[in-house]
């Protein structure tokens, strides 16, 4: 890890990038792989998942009887943690539910909003080296909750051509019954256009590599909206002496695990607690089944001293980390004055694991400085709101002089008259 003290703000901006790959290349490969989807369909998917995943499954939906095989797979303990996890995410989650929205402007003047379903959604679970089961509680559940209709789900399989059994026990423990053999660019394209396998959706959730939030990103340019722009994963942890130091370490690589284009970041008001993080990295690093991963990660990722906190809120807020922990003895200062974050996590017994699992708030955040304008993935990224309006005559006789003034001032004359006919109505109506 780069260790920096005290940096100037020139040194700030290099230090505070995130790694990425050239966005052209990424580009291109999205680009051919979008339209050979788009035309070939299923041949053009299996063709990918082949050259990408090493597996060429001769159907690309799982059966049902292979979602039944696969619950016998899953050990008792995990479907109760599962089951855990899943209680406490749908708790969170319907408390977000919110009533109608309704007030009346101006006499005879109903004006409401009311939240609608998104009919078909599709979730794209990460499934490489980490297959991300929790990664469907904390999409499924709020979509169930907000009533879905159609909840898709592609994952990629296996060099055998099967998708690992807890995925498909926790899809079938949230209701999903269409699951997909198809990961990366090739699964967000087929749900973007549609397959003979791969429905089309209406939006994409789930987070990626840089290849699948591109992909996304595309998929927008196809009348398919998504939660956001979810890339590789980051975590930023501010801490001083109140901290502990193998604590801080671990939730450093928890972040670093997830693969090599990930990044971490500390920024410490202390500099021998800096030192002793580094140190316990090191240790830690070393028995880490994931070791070599986290390892690349950690070559791209910070250890900053400051000395003062007001500087250090204004770097975490300029970094808008996806996930931010504070273990500081003044948290209130960052908890209060932080500004641009996915989520936060505070003191010294709250880890990021907690937020990835079983706390019950959502691991789906915008990440790479997108949390400076998206929120996480939440229960009204399922939902749309309609407004409504209903006018009663005495509603457009208030409302009506006012709507033929700006009509005429903005020179839309069949605009004034839709208002004009109804007030010329109602007087010849008052005058017989």
């Amino acid at each position: 890890m780069k260790k920096v003290y005290n940096p100037g703000k020139t040194e700030l901006a290099e230090l505070l990038k995130r790694p990425s790959k050239n966005i052209e290349d990424v580009e291109r490969t999205v680009n051919q792989i979008f339209g050979e989807v788009s035309y070939m369909g299923d041949e053009a998917v299996k063709k990918y998942t082949s050259l990408f995943d090493g597996a060429y499954p001769d159907k690309i939906k799982v059966t049902p009887e292979e979602i039944q095989a696969a619950e016998a797979l899953v050990s008792e303990e995990l479907k109760e943690a599962i089951q855990l996890a899943k209680s406490n995410i749908e708790s969170f989650h319907a408390a977000q539910k919110t009533e109608k929205v309704s007030v009346e402007t101006v006499a005879g003047v109903e004006c409401w909003q009311e939240k609608r379903p998104i009919q078909k959604v599709g979730l794209y679970i990460p499934g490489g080296s980490a297959p991300l089961f929790s990664t469907i509680l904390m999409l499924a559940v709020p979509a169930q909750i907000a009533g879905c209709k159609e909840m898709v789900l592609c994952t990629p399989p296996n060099k055998e051509g099967k998708v690992n059994p807890v995925i498909l026990y926790t899809a079938k423990l949230c209701g999903i019954d269409t699951i997909l053999k198809v990961g990366g660019i090739q699964a967000i394209a087929g749900m973007t256009f549609g397959t003979e396998s791969i429905p089309k959706v209406y939006k994409i959730f789930g987070p990626g590599n840089q290849f699948v939030t591109v992909a996304k990103q595309m998929a927008t340019k196809y009348n398919v909206s998504i939660d956001m722009p979810a890339g590789p994963s980051e975590l930023l942890v501010v801490a001083d002496d109140s901290a502990d130091a193998v604590f801080v370490a671990s939730d450093l690589l928890s972040q670093a695990e997830h693969g090599g284009d990930s990044q971490v970041i500390l920024i410490s008001l202390s500099e021998v607690f800096l030192e002793k993080v580094e140190a316990e990295v090191q240790k830690q690093l070393q028995d880490l089944p994931r070791k070599d991963i986290a390892a690349e990660a950690i070559e791209n990722s910070r250890l900053i001293f400051v000395n003062d906190q007001k500087e250090a809120l204004a770097i975490i807020n300029e970094y808008a980390p996806e996930h931010f922990i504070v273990c500081t003895e003044d948290s209130d200062f960052f908890v209060n004055g932080i500004e641009n974050a996915g989520s936060v996590f505070i003191g010294n017994n709250t880890p990021e694991s907690a937020g990835d699992y079983a706390s019950g708030t959502n691991h789906t955040l915008p990440t790479n400085g997108y949390a400076k304008q998206y929120s996480g993935v939440n229960l009204d990224s399922f939902l749309k709101t309609i407004s409504f309006q209903k006018i009663s005559e005495e509603g457009i006789q208030n409302i009506g002089p006012a709507i033929e003034l700006m009509a005429d001032a903005e020179g839309l004359k069949a605009h004034k008259r839709a208002v004009s006919f109804r007030l010329k109505a109602l007087k010849n109506s008052s005058d017989e």
